[in-house]
C-alpha cells in the first residue's frame, strides 16, 4: 500500500518489533477514510485486526480528551471571581502538540475520503461510458458527444446518488450545455412520424436502397424532407445497404481468333438509345449450385435491353441474349456492341448474329476491367442489392433463377435511378421512347 511503501518500500512481512507511531497513525487514517478494512491494514503490518481497532480507539479517545482539556482551559471563571485553573507549561505544550497531531490526522482522513470520492466518480464514468457505447476502443468519455455525456451524467447521478455538479467537470460538459441537452431530450422526437415511412421504403427495396433513393422514394409519395435528414435517420437506425466484394467469374479462354478494335475506349456515354451496348457474363454461387446471368445494357440510360439466365456459361446463353436484344431494334438502329475478350463473344454464332443485324463489334484489352466498366458497374449494383450477404439456403436453382429474373424486371421497370428521380423505363416513357 502507498502509505506503507512511503516508510518501507517493497516490504510486506510480519513485524517482530514495535510498530512505529507514524505507521500506526497512517494505518488508522487509511481505515478511518475507508481505503482499507481493519483486517487488511493488520495483514500489511503483521498484527491482529483487533490491534488496529485498538489504535483507532486510543487515537479517537485521545482526541476527545484533548478537546475537553482545551475547553477547560478556555472556560472563564465563575461569578465569584475565582481565577481559572492554568495548567503547567509542559502540560500545555504537550496538549498543544497532541491537538496539532490530531488536527493533522483529521485533515489526512478528510483528504483521503475526498480522493476516494473522486476515484469513485471516475470509475462510475468509465463504466457508464462502456455501457453507453459498448466495449469498443472509442468508449472514452472524451470521445462522447454532448448528448451522450448528458445521458451519462444523468444515469450516474441517479444510480450512484452523486451530485450533477461534481460530474460535469469530470466529463467536460458545461452546466448550461447539460441542461440544454436535457431539455432537448425531453422534447418529442420530431422524426417519429418519418421513421416508419423510411423503414417501409428501405424494406420495399429489399434493403438495396441507400439514403438518396429512399429520399427520392419519399418524394414520389409526396413527402418533402431533406436528403440529409433521411441519411441521419437511416444511419441512426442501422438501415445501410449490404456490401461485399467477391471473386468475379471469368470467361476468358485465351486468344481464339483475332479480337476487334476497342471502339468504346472507356467512354460509355451515348446520345440516344441503341447506339452503344455493353455485355458481360457473371456467376452466382448458392448452396443449390451455380447460376449465370448474361445481360445486355444500353449505355444511353443503363436499361437492361435483354438478359438470359442459366446453369452453364455456354454459347447458347450469350447467343440467346443477343438475339433477344436484336429483336428490339428499330429501323436504322445499328449499335456498337462492346464486350470483354470472353470466348462467348468470339464464337461463330455470336459473330453471325452481329453481322446479320449489322452490329459493330468492340472488345476490351486483355484482362483490363476498366475497359468494360459499364458492365462491371451494373454487376456491382446487382450483387450488392440482390445477392451479397443474403442467405439462399433451401432455395432451389429454379427458385433462384426466378428470383434473379424478378430482380432484373424490377431493376428495369421500378428501381429509381437517382439521375432521373424515377425508374429507367418511366424515364423512357416520359421521353416518348416507349409506349
Amino acid at each position: 500500500m502507498a502509505w506503507i511503501d512511503e516508510l518501507a518500500p517493497g516490504r510486506r512481512r510480519l513485524r517482530h518489533g514495535p510498530v512505529p507511531e507514524e505507521l500506526k497513525r497512517k494505518a488508522v487514517v487509511a481505515v478511518a477514510s475507508g481505503r482499507l478494512k481493519s483486517h487488511e491494514a493488520a495483514a500489511e503490518l503483521g498484527v491482529q485486526a483487533a490491534v488496529v481497532r485498538e489504535w483507532k480507539r486510543q487515537m479517537l479517545a485521545g482526541s476527545k480528551e484533548t478537546h475537553v482539556a482545551r475547553e477547560r482551559r478556555e472556560r472563564p471563571g465563575d461569578g465569584g471571581g475565582a481565577r481559572p485553573v492554568v495548567p503547567d507549561a509542559p502540560a500545555v505544550a504537550a496538549g498543544s502538540r497532541d491537538a496539532d497531531g490530531l488536527d493533522e490526522l483529521d485533515a489526512d482522513v478528510e483528504r483521503q475520503r475526498r480522493e476516494k470520492r473522486e476515484l469513485d466518480v471516475e470509475i462510475a464514468i468509465r463504466r457508464g461510458a462502456l455501457e453507453l457505447l459498448g466495449k469498443e476502443p472509442g468508449a472514452d468519455p472524451e470521445n462522447l458527444t454532448n448528448r451522450e455525456k448528458t445521458i451519462l451524467v444523468k444515469q450516474i447521478s441517479e444510480a450512484q446518488r452523486v451530485s450533477v455538479k461534481s460530474l460535469l467537470p469530470a466529463v467536460g460538459l458545461a452546466h448550461s450545455t447539460y441542461h440544454y441537452r436535457l431539455n432537448a431530450m425531453r422534447r418529442p422526437d420530431r422524426d417519429a412520424w418519418l421513421l416508419p415511412l423510411v423503414e417501409e421504403a428501405f424494406e420495399n427495396s429489399e434493403k438495396r436502397y441507400g439514403y438518396k433513393r429512399v429520399h427520392l422514394e419519399l418524394q414520389g409519395m409526396g413527402i418533402t424532407v431533406s436528403a440529409k435528414r433521411v441519411m441521419k435517420l437511416m444511419t441512426k437506425h442501422g438501415m445501410v445497404p449490404l456490401f461485399k466484394s467477391a471473386k468475379r467469374y471469368s470467361s476468358y479462354k485465351g486468344e481464339l481468333t483475332r479480337a476487334p478494335e476497342n471502339l468504346a475506349n472507356r467512354d460509355f456515354h451515348a446520345d440516344g438509345p441503341n447506339m452503344l451496348w455493353v455485355t458481360d457474363l457473371t456467376e452466382f454461387s448458392i448452396p443449390a449450385g451455380k447460376a449465370y446471368l448474361s445481360p445486355l445494357i444500353d449505355c444511353y440510360d443503363g436499361l437492361p435491353v435483354a438478359w438470359t439466365i442459366g446453369t452453364s456459361p455456354n454459347a447458347e446463353l450469350a447467343d440467346g441474349m443477343l438475339s433477344g436484344a436484336c429483336s428490339t431494334l428499330g429501323e436504322g438502329d445499328r449499335p456498337v456492341i462492346h464486350s470483354d475478350r470472353g470466348c462467348h463473344y468470339r464464337w461463330p454464332e455470336w459473330i453471325r448474329i452481329c453481322e446479320e443485324h449489322k452490329l459493330t463489334r468492340s472488345m476490351s484489352a486483355k484482362g483490363c476491367s476498366p475497359d468494360n466498366a459499364a458492365a462491371e458497374g451494373f454487376f456491382g449494383r446487382l450483387k450488392q442489392e440482390f445477392f451479397h450477404k443474403r442467405s439462399f439456403a433451401g432455395v432451389s436453382m429454379d427458385e433462384f433463377i426466378g428470383m434473379l429474373d424478378d430482380y432484373m424486371v424490377w431493376y428495369r421497370d421500378k428501381r429509381i435511378k437517382t439521375e432521373f428521380g424515377m425508374s429507367i423505363m418511366d424515364r423512357r416513357r416520359e421521353l416518348g421512347l416507349v409506349a
